[in-house]
């Protein structure tokens, strides 16, 4: 429970605080249970450490799945027999039965540094930690490292105002809402005009203070308005090549950084400007949407109103295409949508046997094909052959709680074909991914 949070999201959405009173806890029960009952309780001992000793202080309902599943791998019957495989190379086993230095030499055989492996990760993950950790070192350096230039070198001033221009050129102008409305109506059979008008204005929102803070940190660079505590962050920012809290506030989630950023926000408006010159598009690139969950819900608001369902009733099937790229789909399907610009973190798409897969070494994000949407009415989730996949809209997974319950990273649950049990994905830690950190 401990060590998997070295891995950060990839091993815990969210760091808990857990302590060794926990672990206490779980070992005092385990005591009572084995000495005072005839049979082991197994269920019993996995509810109690999953949803109370530990999982008192889980809040994510996708964290509570993992360690519901941890749990069940380690307090079963099979732990009893000799040899028990504990992990995929089988270095880790449950020793026989023997006495107290028969158990300590055993203990004593096992690697110092445990490998990413005994926790059901990939070995990349061990990659993924060494990331995190440079990042925070560079991030670190970047904090102390002093604000002025040696003789000769541009002066900060002069660097900010080349970057503060190049940026301003660089920033799109607001999209022109008025003739969106007016070419996009509200309708009561199309409520993509709705999610493509909310896009508009949120974007409109960030590209506006974009403009104007750009503007006004020149100008006070060169002192023709007051450096207010607002602009010389902005500047601090900029300087450090990192997104701006002012422009964070209002913008799209993303772990990028500023220049990558600014890339992604052309991206994106240059996505809404095609669907807005070109009509409704076949394929939709997630990615590009500020706000997914409310393209998500108006692809199941059209169906409910095409066939006078009631949307309550409705949930999607999943139907992956991975012999055929988006920019092959001439024609949008009947019902539903077709979706690209999703990334797989910790596992891979199999495109020769159609199923989700071990990654590759040093392999750490891999792109899902086009997946088709499609609506189903009381549609029956399997209960095998899929992985429940969480779709985020960031690396980072946690996000603040909104008024559903789930974190306002979190997207929606996707169901990946695999051959594996569904407990090897969950603790592994695979998830989907709208945007990277790149």
């Amino acid at each position: 429970m401990q060590d998997r949070r070295k891995f950060g999201p990839i091993g815990w959405n969210i760091r808990y605080g857990f302590t060794n009173e926990d672990l206490t806890v779980c070992k005092r029960q385990l005591k009572i249970f084995c000495d005072e009952s005839e049979h082991i309780p197994y269920k019993v001992l996995n509810y109690l450490g999953a949803q109370i000793n530990y999982g008192g202080r889980v809040t994510d309902d996708k964290d509570k799945r993992l360690i519901e599943t941890i749990l069940e791998q380690y307090i079963n019957s099979e732990i009893l027999s000799d040899g028990h495989k504990l992990s995929e190379s089988g270095n880790y086993r449950s020793p026989k039965v023997g006495s107290q230095e028969h158990y300590l030499e055993e203990i004593a055989k096992l690697p110092l540094n445990s490998a990413p492996e005994v926790f059901g990760l990939h070995g990349n993950a061990e990659i993924t930690t060494q990331q995190a950790e440079t990042r925070n070192m560079l991030s670190t350096i970047l904090s102390v490292q002093p604000r002025t230039s040696s003789a000769g070198e541009k002066t900060r001033d002069q660097v900010l105002t080349e970057l503060a221009q190049y940026i301003e050129t660089k920033t799109p102008q607001p999209f022109p809402l008025d003739d969106i409305i007016e070419k996009y109506p509200t309708e009561y059979t199309e409520s993509m005009n709705t999610v493509l008008t909310q896009e508009v204005l949120r974007y409109n929102k960030l590209l506006a203070i974009m403009i104007s803070s750009l503007a006004d940190i020149q100008k006070a660079l060169i002192g023709e308005v007051v450096m207010s505590e607002e602009l010389e962050k902005l500047g601090n920012y900029l300087f450090d090549n990192m997104v701006p809290v002012m422009w964070e506030d209002v913008g799209f989630l993303s772990l990028k950084p500023l220049a990558s950023w600014v890339q992604d926000l052309n991206d994106r408006v240059k996505f809404l400007s095609e669907w807005i010159e070109g009509g409704t598009p076949a394929v939709f690139w997630i990615s590009g949407f500020f706000f997914p969950q409310a393209f998500l819900t108006g692809t199941l608001q059209n169906y409910a109103r095409k066939h006078i369902i009631a949307i309550d009733e409705l949930t999607y099937q999943f139907k992956i295409y991975d012999d055929i790229s988006p920019q092959d789909v001439k024609e949008k399907p009947e019902d539903g949508c077709y979706v690209y610009g999703m990334y797989l973190e910790g596992a891979r798409w199999n495109q020769n046997t159609h199923l989700l897969d071990d990654s590759r070494p040093k392999q750490l994000y891999t792109e899902l094909p086009m997946i088709w949407f499609l609506p189903k009415q009381n549609r029956k989730v399997p209960k095998t052959g899929i992985y429940n996949c969480p779709v985020y809209k960031v690396l980072s997974r946690a996000g603040t709680l909104s008024t559903t319950g789930h974190s306002t990273n979190y997207v929606l649950m996707l169901e990946l074909p695999t051959k594996e049990k569904e407990s090897k994905w969950i603790i592994a830690g695979i998830a989907v991914f709208l945007a990277l950190r790149y």
